[in-house]
């Protein structure tokens, strides 16, 4: 499946979550290139559109093996197994944790400028990005989301490496993906156009324009 730029990719995966309708959910996109995909969803669903700001909290020397996430609000996940087999010391835990946390906040204060956080204890909430390659940063923001009181969450992408399929599965309630081809290589060959996101874009999404 060809994407012609983000909000094409959205579009079609509307179409695939018409059966969230109902659930009146909240729709998060994961700055900043989810934020373009998640508009279009949102519209669809009639949903509010909102992000979720979150960064994984990468192993030192092993960033893409996730020991646990931080969110907007400060809330923090951890992944206990992970910590113990990376034997990480609470020294390296505590100065990637702050790292992160600040990186959280900056973001947080430049789209909290312009749209106010959507709780979302007991809602539904449809995380979308704009594509999955190692599926560590999704699997953390589903782990947010349900920290934040999420009651469901459905993960919903346009396109996802077939070997993070299983445990994007497990991390959300329900995941929606549209491409998953064999051979998978970046989340930019499935679009014609994948040009950066910049946070003016996301923020003019957030304001509705």
């Amino acid at each position: 499946m060809f994407f012609r730029d983000r909000a094409d990719a959205g579009a079609q995966l509307a179409r695939r979550l018409d059966q969230v309708r109902a659930a009146g959910p909240v729709v998060l996109g994961l700055p900043r290139g989810g934020v373009p995909v998640a508009a279009p969803v949102a519209a669809a669903l009639a949903a509010p559109l909102d992000v979720l700001v979150v960064r994984k909290l990468g192993v030192p020397g092993q960033p893409e093996l996730a020991m646990g996430a931080v969110g907007e609000g400060g809330v923090v996940v951890l992944e206990e197994r992970v910590l113990r087999v990376a034997d990480v010391v609470d020294a390296d835990l505590t100065r990637v944790r702050e790292e992160q946390q600040a990186a959280v906040d900056r973001r947080v204060r430049l789209f909290r400028e312009v749209r106010p956080r959507v709780p979302l204890a007991g809602r539904t909430v449809v995380l979308v990005d704009d594509g999955i390659a190692t599926g560590s940063t999704a699997r953390a923001a589903c782990a947010v989301a349900r920290a934040q009181g999420a009651a469901r969450v459905v993960l919903a992408v346009p396109v996802c490496s077939p070997d993070a399929v299983p445990a994007l599965a497990a991390a959300a309630d329900e995941l929606v993906v549209l491409s998953s081809p064999p051979g998978f290589r970046s989340v930019g060959q499935a679009y014609a156009d994948f040009r950066a996101t910049e946070d003016d874009e996301v923020l003019d999404l957030l304001r509705g324009r």
